[in-house]
């Protein structure tokens, strides 16, 4: 990894900050896009303390809105003609249905058009760092649900988790068809389930839900652990040349039949396109 530039998301706690961290020990140069200015700050300190020799950088932006996530896009591209790694890490519980400026349900806004709008708009210096790799966070919450082309933001009725599990569905949708609209052009997709992890990661979503997620980490990995397959994907030779795939505790596995659904994965891609007024 040394010298390779790494563009990460949600990389200010969690397993996003165990794996900023250990990529820059190993020699690579982190870019990344945060939320809050105090915790970008301490973050950037810290890759500081590990890997002085790298300029590491901190962008700003609520990726929960398109135009944000089209914006730092842009100021990266303009700063990082050459990016070697992108990892969509930076996602969110809502207990209840909140809409974004852009009118989206805000599950569904950061967790999965924040990877589609970012992924596209570094399109040019991951095509300049190929072979390049694109990590998605997803997860096994998934399990259970499928996508209802109908009713993307929520509106016939809105549960957490239901939103949750979609989003990360979305996920790995996202990832199959990236794989294989960018074939051939030096760039890989995967996506990983990192196991149920110890972070901050639904404290804010408000009422019993922050609750009932506080009491179920006490059974939680560590975030170390967690961060185990980010790390992988971002970094072994051994995956360099997989795509399109579905990982968990560093070994490939096999998300449901809605995860594997090809139509599906195009349709949602389409409809992305819409919302985000991207070109395919």
């Amino acid at each position: 990894m040394k010298g390779k530039v790494v563009v990460i998301t949600g990389a200010t706690s969690g397993i996003g900050e165990v794996a900023a961290a250990q990529l820059a020990a190993m020699g690579a140069r982190i870019v990344m896009v945060a939320r809050e200015v105090t915790r970008g700050q301490e973050m950037l300190a810290r890759l500081a303390a590990v890997a002085g020799g790298s300029a590491h950088a901190v962008y700003y932006a609520d990726l929960s809105l398109i135009a944000e996530s089209k914006r730092v896009a842009a100021q990266i591209i303009a700063a990082h003609p050459r990016v070697d790694v992108l990892i969509n890490n930076a996602g969110a519980l809502f207990s209840s249905r909140e809409m974004t400026a852009d009118n989206l349900e805000k599950t569904f806004a950061t967790n999965h058009m924040a990877y589609f709008v970012l992924t596209l708009g570094l399109r040019a210096s991951l095509l300049a760092g190929a072979p390049a790799r694109v990590v998605s966070t997803a997860s096994a919450a998934h399990r259970g649900y499928t996508l209802d082309f109908d009713d993307l933001q929520s509106e016939k009725g809105y549960s957490a988790m239901r939103a949750y599990g979609r989003s990360k569905l979305c996920n790995i949708l996202f990832t199959r068809e990236l794989a294989r609209r960018w074939k051939g052009m030096g760039i890989t997709a995967n996506c990983l389930h990192p196991g149920f992890v110890a972070t901050r990661f639904g404290d804010a979503s408000g009422g019993v839900l922050s609750r009932v997620v506080r009491m179920a980490k006490t059974f939680a990995i560590s975030p170390e652990k967690g961060a185990q397959t980010l790390v992988h994907l971002a970094s072994s030779p051994d995956v360099a040349k997989l795509s399109g795939e579905y990982f968990y505790q560093c070994r490939r596995a096999v998300p449901t039949e809605g995860g594997r659904d090809d139509a599906a994965a195009g349709r949602l891609w389409q409809e992305s396109s819409k919302i985000a007024t991207i070109d395919n």
